[in-house]
């Protein structure tokens, strides 16, 4: 399931133009968010938003959205909507998320599904606010219909798009303040592992493996923009100069190999894709990337998710250029 999950996930943001840990936690008590990841906890005022500010204008995919009061029951049908609402502060505001939704651990998962949902399972839990990343053609309509407000982001285009999407839930939740610091945070963070990284990523290639169906991003989408901000060259660029396939080309194993990147980064590994499998490949011994080492495994949620765990996908390919220069 959770790998049908990942490729759907794709296929979804196409149409818009696991359970990994981290080892992170996010706890919110007395008016304070703390986060702790490793050995490192941070904490931070959720400071909210005055029940006076209400009611709040929010804009999203579905157009403009108003929001009477600041919601107290919010159900998420997204597994980046959730990641975004819990590092915002608005997880004591979240009361059911979906089957996807597997980060934070406390996030209060349920067997709701995000690309088959159930209208009548979501109002029966009362819901103030639905955020979604996609609608099957008539959920949204038939929340409105019962007067629930809902939000629908699909998949970011770029780094941008995930900054706005922050932005707009803290507005929509009343958590404006700790939405801007997230998004200064996430901004600081990037900008200084590629301050650190320098020039470590000119004139390498990669491939970034979405499932071994072979399909793949390429520059002009999110993670491909994650990729560039170090300097990488996206082999799959080529395969998709016309945009017909949206960035998110199905490359064949001949093209991978005559490619032959510097890097293979795998998002598949799972679901049991390895250095290993990869080398068992046809032909694929043959890579750089096979010869040297430079087969890197990356955590499937985070290397398919837009949400506030970027900088982890950052840091992972950062840390593999370290490693591929310390040879």
């Amino acid at each position: 399931m959770r790998r049908s999950a990942l490729l759907l996930s794709v296929l979804l943001a196409i149409t818009a133009c696991s359970p990994a840990d981290s080892g992170s936690t996010t706890t919110t008590a007395g008016g304070e968010t703390t986060t702790t990841t490793g050995e490192t906890t941070t904490t931070v005022a959720t400071t909210t938003t005055p029940a006076s500010a209400f009611p709040v204008t929010v804009e999203a995919d579905n157009g403009s959205v108003v929001i009477g009061s600041r919601p107290a029951a919010i159900v998420s049908l997204s597994s980046v909507a959730t990641e975004m609402l819990f590092e915002i502060g608005a997880g004591p505001q979240v009361i059911a998320v979906d089957d996807q939704s597997n980060y934070p651990p406390d996030a209060p998962m349920t067997d709701l599904s995000g690309f088959t949902p159930n209208l009548e399972a979501i109002l029966a839990l009362d819901p103030d606010l639905v955020v979604i990343s996609f609608d099957p053609g008539d959920l949204a309509a038939g929340l409105e219909a019962a007067g629930v407000p809902v939000l629908s982001y699909g998949a970011a285009l770029t780094i941008d798009d995930v900054y706005r999407q922050i932005e707009a839930l803290g507005l929509a939740t009343g958590n404006v303040e700790v939405a801007g610091k997230v998004i200064d945070g996430i901004r600081g963070d990037l900008a200084e592992l590629v301050d650190t990284s320098g020039d470590l990523g000119d004139g390498l290639s990669y491939y970034h493996e979405i499932d071994n169906q072979l399909y793949t991003v390429t520059s002009a989408t999110f993670f491909g923009e994650i990729y560039a901000l170090f300097g990488l060259t996206n082999i799959a660029d080529a395969a998709d100069e016309d945009g017909s396939a949206f960035g998110y080309p199905q490359l064949s194993s001949e093209y991978i190999v005559a490619a032959d990147p510097d890097l293979v980064f795998l998002a598949d590994a799972l679901y049991g894709e390895s250095e290993e499998t990869v080398a068992a490949r046809p032909g694929w011994n043959s890579l750089s990337a096979v010869q040297t080492g430079n087969v890197v495994e990356l955590d499937a949620d985070i290397a398919s998710r837009w949400g506030p765990r970027i900088v982890e996908l950052a840091s992972s390919i950062a840390e593999a250029l370290e490693e591929y220069h310390r040879g």
